[in-house]
């Protein structure tokens, strides 16, 4: 089936609306008839207990979990379903409440494997590393640089994540999640676990104006 087609929303229309969703797992209902929506350019959190939902709410939106009613209108286009791959190709990026990195990379590659989707060059092209492919990479590498020095990590970019403490590791994982230029950032309890410097750090690059 093909997917709804989306439109290009401009700032302080509404990018993203929930309507009516309930998800529930056996006996257990995670989330019942949520609704809301996100304007573009908003910044907006959902706040309860452990075990109200939140996360459930955020994998029905980028399509980990499919809702048994409700839908999602994301850029215009109403979704029963959203396939986790449409959520990604359509401009939705997500950090997780467990990070989630390749522990033996370093932080560099990590944040170059938010650049994927928009890398056009086929896997021969990009194996061989020559001509247009390099080119490619190299006008990718300077935008995942970019966003290096945004997040203040230049001197842990060589270093692999999974030596890394786990408060550098969230803003790594912030840094892949930028590198694919979202129209929507999914946070999941992005300051968990954090010291109070920490959560001021991430505090200021979440609010922090980016050009696109």
């Amino acid at each position: 089936m093909r997917a709804p087609s989306a439109r290009d929303v401009a700032a302080g229309e509404v990018l993203l609306s929930v309507e009516r969703v309930s998800l529930a797992f056996g006996g257990v209902r995670a989330l019942v008839e949520v609704s809301f929506d996100i304007r573009k350019g908003e910044i907006r959190a959902i706040i309860g207990p452990n075990g109200a939902g939140k996360t459930s709410m955020l994998n029905v939106i980028n399509g980990f979990y499919q809702p048994q009613d409700g839908q999602i209108i994301f850029r215009g286009a109403a979704r029963r379903k959203m396939r986790p791959y449409e959520a990604a190709s359509g401009g939705i990026a997500r950090t997780f409440q467990n990070v989630a990195l390749f522990k033996g990379m370093t932080a560099l590659d990590n944040i170059m494997a938010g650049r994927s989707l928009k890398m056009h060059r086929g896997l021969v092209w990009q194996l061989v590393r020559y001509g247009p492919a390099l080119a490619e990479e190299v006008e990718h590498r300077k935008r995942v640089e970019e966003i290096i020095d945004f997040l203040e990590i230049a001197a842990i970019r060589k270093t692999p994540v999974g030596r890394l403490p786990y408060g550098l590791q969230k803003r790594v994982e912030l840094g892949r999640a930028l590198a694919m230029e979202p129209d929507l950032l999914l946070l999941d309890e992005p300051m968990a676990g954090m010291n109070l410097e920490e959560k001021e750090d991430m505090s200021r690059f979440i609010t922090a104006p980016r050009s696109r």
